[in-house]
C-alpha cells in the first residue's frame, strides 16, 4: 500500500456547489474508485484549497487510472468537478491535481513518555 496526497485550487465561486455534490458522491464513481484499489479517500478544502488523500492498494496505479479514466461515469463526474477547478502553479504539465510527496507518517501506538 501506497499513500498519496495531492493537492489543486477550488475556484471560490464553487465552494458550495463542490461541496453540495461531494456530499452525495455518485455510487457508481465511488465503485469505480474502489475497482481501481483505492482506499480511505478523502478531500479536505482550506480556504480555496482542496486536498487530497488515499491510500492505493493495487501494483500498477498507471493503469488502474488509465481504467477510471475510461468509466463513462467517473469522466461525467470529472466534466463536472474539472470546470471548479484549477491547477496549483507547480502542477506537471497536463496534471490537474499536484502530487505532494510524504515526509513523515506515524503509524503506531503513541510513545509513552519518561516526564
Amino acid at each position: 500500500m501506497r499513500r498519496y496526497a495531492q493537492v489543486i485550487q477550488l475556484l471560490p465561486q464553487f465552494r458550495d456547489e463542490y461541496i453540495r455534490y461531494h456530499a452525495k458522491v455518485w455510487p457508481t464513481v465511488l465503485a469505480t474508485i474502489e475497482a481501481c484499489n483505492i482506499r480511505n479517500y478523502s478531500i479536505f478544502l482550506h480556504e480555496s484549497l482542496l486536498i487530497a488523500y488515499f491510500e492505493y492498494h493495487g501494483d500498477d496505479l498507471d493503469a488502474d487510472m488509465r481504467r477510471m479514466a475510461a468509466d463513462p461515469e467517473t469522466l461525467r463526474w470529472w466534466s463536472i468537478m474539472d470546470p471548479m477547478q484549477e491547477p496549483v502553479a507547480n502542477a506537471l504539465e497536463g496534471r490537474r491535481w499536484l502530487e505532494i510527496p510524504e515526509v513523515f507518517h506515524f503509524d503506531g501506538a503513541p510513545v509513552m513518555s519518561d516526564r
